[in-house]
């Protein structure tokens, strides 16, 4: 019972897999499997027709007679037409079959990519960032195997020992029957018992080969951190224990691909003399001549090459079953509910959480505990509070990268500046173009502007080309702040989510940035999580925090606001 359940979970998942997969490009799919069937089938009547055509010859050359009455050029202009269609088939099946995989792999990529933007995706991100890189990078590549080397080889070799069937079966119909069918249970069948004996290794190569990408990038990455902890040895052997993993399992695949490839070879000699020895005893019987007997046995020997094609995706079908497994729940349609909407119609809220409680995964501490905050469009709101508050967990809650226990998140379309400006190792134009993909030149040389950073980039020797480093490397802490701050002006959105935008930089580069936020905002709404006075400053409401909780709301004008603001530190 439970490996009929078992078997029922990998056949729906396999479906959520192929679903996206073949409804990306289906027409490219099924014609890259078609030409690769036509390269096949004209391959097998180039080598059977060949050896018709040099046989009937060499028969007809026997007697003048037949000699000067035989045709020798339509069965010529045959093997021309095959062998030139044979070549052109190829080519266009190689091109479309690849063509098609790489487009359809690269929009999976975008989709898983999309399913991991959501709640808490950051945040696992900075929890297992190597496995979700091996997800979206040697997983969607492992799906490349199920179409190019299974199904594609498959239908091929269908359509070969279709063709084989119905050569030999105009010969004897008894004989084209029992070679399709020995063709077909013989080839598929050793394919699917070396893929059930590879299994085992393949997905123990492919976690073994996960396992030393990750430990040899914490190697390089983190050996200072692991000589002062003293573990730089103890690194090293799990290094060296994944790199014996990968080669135990390196010996099993090879071990089977020996024993496939002896299995097929096997198969294809005990083809060729049962159909050998068959087309004898017809020739001898006078029911067929010698052409006939040789185009059968050419038929025979070629038609069994489709389905050892075959076994370099069964060794392979291990892994790609693991990266079915792991990539299915992310395929599958979700009709859940987000856990943030956006207001309907004209409403006049930006901002509307009600009864929201969160709490981290693998804690039952709750960091917000039944917090309600409406902001109407156009309000500029600080957060304030002792850190470890909730004021960034607030923040991260409306941004939807962290879902809520329980309660209602309803916003805008926001953006959020965090604490850590975020740059990447590319261009200065590409870290802009993250905001604003169709941006032009002018438009980031404006925003640079804005942001106060077009003096520092002009003096650049590439200007918008320069290469930044990792996390924004070649530039200040002032330089990089403003060049988020662009980024954000990029950003055509109605609410700007602001956690503690000016942290860590002078009083003076701090203000002058504060000064282009409150230029640039316009009629944006503002949520700002601080507890700096100068950043509070451009709020006209104070959201007071503790232990999670909202303890007071405050405008400007009144007493307490004063007092708070007062309260906060300063420069």
């Amino acid at each position: 019972m439970s490996a009929r359940r078992n078997n029922t979970a990998q056949w729906r998942e396999l479906r959520l897999v192929l679903r996206p997969f073949f409804a990306e490009q289906p027409r490219a799919l099924l014609l890259g499997g078609l030409l690769a069937a036509v390269t096949v089938l004209a391959g097998m009547a180039l080598l059977g027709l060949s050896g018709w055509f040099i046989t009937a010859t060499a028969l007809a050359g026997l007697h003048a007679a037949t000699a000067f009455t035989f045709d020798v050029f339509m069965p010529s202009a045959g093997i021309r037409l095959l062998a030139l269609g044979r070549t052109a088939s190829r080519y266009g099946e190689r091109l479309v079959t690849h063509d098609a995989t790489f487009g359809v792999l690269a929009s999976l990529r975008v989709r898983l990519f999309r399913g991991w933007a959501g709640p808490d995706a950051a945040r696992a991100l900075l929890m297992r960032p190597a496995r979700l890189l091996f997800r979206l990078t040697s997983d969607i590549d492992a799906l490349e195997s199920l179409y190019l080397r299974l199904l594609v080889p498959a239908a091929a070799a269908l359509g070969a020992a279709l063709l084989a069937g119905v050569v030999l079966g105009f010969m004897h119909a008894a004989l084209g029957a029992a070679l399709a069918l020995w063709l077909v249970i013989s080839g598929w069948g050793i394919a699917l018992l070396v893929a059930r004996r590879a299994r085992r290794p393949a997905v123990r190569r492919a976690r073994a080969i996960e396992a030393l990408r990750a430990r040899a990038v914490d190697l390089v990455a983190g050996q200072t951190d692991l000589v002062m902890a003293g573990r730089i040895d103890a690194q090293r052997e799990a290094l060296m224990r994944a790199d014996a993993q990968l080669a135990k399992a390196d010996l099993a695949l090879n071990r089977l691909e020996a024993a496939s490839g002896f299995a097929y070879g096997s198969a294809g000699t005990l083809t060729l003399v049962g159909v050998l020895l068959i087309v004898g005893a017809l020739v001898g019987e006078g029911l067929i001549g010698a052409p006939a007997a040789a185009l059968a046995l050419l038929v025979a020997l070629t038609a069994t090459e489709p389905f050892a094609a075959l076994r370099r995706g069964a060794l392979d079908a291990g892994r790609t079953w693991l990266a079915v497994r792991r990539l299915a729940p992310r395929m599958a349609s979700s009709e859940d509910d987000a856990a943030t909407t956006k207001p309907e119609g004209d409403a006049p809220f930006a901002l509307q959480l009600k009864n929201v409680s969160v709490a981290h995964p693998g804690s039952r501490t709750e960091v917000l505990s039944d917090v309600s905050l409406t902001l109407r469009a156009g309000e500029r709101v600080a957060v304030v509070g002792a850190s470890g508050a909730g004021k960034s967990t607030l923040l991260a809650a409306v941004a939807a990268e962290l879902t809520p226990q329980a309660g209602h998140v309803s916003a805008q379309p926001a953006c959020l500046l965090t604490q850590r400006t975020e740059l990447f190792q590319d261009s200065l134009r590409d870290n802009l173009r993250l905001a604003d993909p169709a941006a032009s030149d002018a438009r980031l040389w404006a925003v640079l502007q804005a942001a106060g950073l077009d003096a520092d980039v002009r003096t650049l020797s590439t200007g918008l080309d320069t290469r930044l480093g990792e996390g924004g490397l070649g530039l200040s802490g002032g330089q990089s702040r403003r060049l988020a701050l662009a980024r954000l002006l990029l950003r055509p959105v109605p609410l700007w989510l602001l956690d503690e935008p000016t942290e860590a930089l002078d009083a003076a580069v701090a203000h002058d940035v504060l000064q282009r936020l409150a230029q640039h905002a316009g009629a944006r709404t503002l949520l700002i999580a601080t507890h700096l006075r100068r950043e509070a400053a451009l709020a006209d409401r104070l959201v007071c925090m503790r232990h999670g909780r909202i303890v007071a709301d405050l405008r400007r004008g009144s007493d307490a606001f004063d007092a708070v603001l007062r309260g906060l530190r300063a420069d």
